[in-house]
């Protein structure tokens, strides 16, 4: 027993010496290699799960109908402390993130092509940037959960590659919204 090896021991001497291992090893070093990268791969979703869930914690979101009547969504801050939620622009899904600060809402070009929505007249926006340029646009419909408007402005930016559409006053003006902790609720 003193001069037998254990199977790993001599599949690294085999590899080492750069001699053929035999069928049994050759199939365990197979099994080694597979259960690396299933763990990996296994690793990889996890982490993109989490990533995506701490980036826009509200893919499912949460609406009711309040006793007054009124479309009531609560939304949870990110972990960066911005409001991103899952919803539609003219049924399409989309994710968008709250931005007081922006007049318009706000689709970066590849998305709003991806939309179908009509470039309109090119207008200049002065941002914390400087002057961008932009076109206008109007969308039918933007829904978050309950909430449902239509016939909303909007501009199409060429300059951002984003997949987030920033929503705007355009939007936000309409709904009144109030903020406790990390939670957005907004009511229309």
């Amino acid at each position: 027993m003193a001069g037998k090896m254990s199977g790993w021991s001599q599949l690294v001497i085999n590899i080492y010496t750069m001699t053929e291992p035999n069928p049994t090893q050759r199939q365990g070093m197979t099994m080694f290699i597979l259960m690396w990268v299933a763990l990996i791969g296994l690793f990889a979703v996890l982490f993109q799960n989490w990533f995506e869930q701490s980036n826009n914690p509200n893919h499912q979101v949460d609406s009711s109908v309040t006793k007054n009547g009124e479309h009531e969504v609560v939304l949870e801050r990110n972990r960066y402390g911005h409001y991103v939620v899952s919803g539609h622009i003219n049924e399409y899904p989309v994710t968008l993130m709250l931005d007081t600060g922006a007049s318009d809402v706000s689709i970066p070009q590849q998305i709003a092509r991806r939309i179908g929505l009509k470039q309109g007249p090119e207008v200049t926006y002065n941002t914390a940037n400087g002057p961008a340029k932009g076109y206008m646009t109007q969308i039918d419909t933007i829904r978050i959960g309950n909430i449902v408007m239509h016939d909303i402005h909007a501009s199409i930016n060429p300059n951002v590659n984003e997949e987030e559409i920033l929503l705007g006053m355009s939007f936000l003006k309409k709904l009144e919204f109030s903020q406790r902790g990390n939670t957005l609720t907004l009511r229309y």
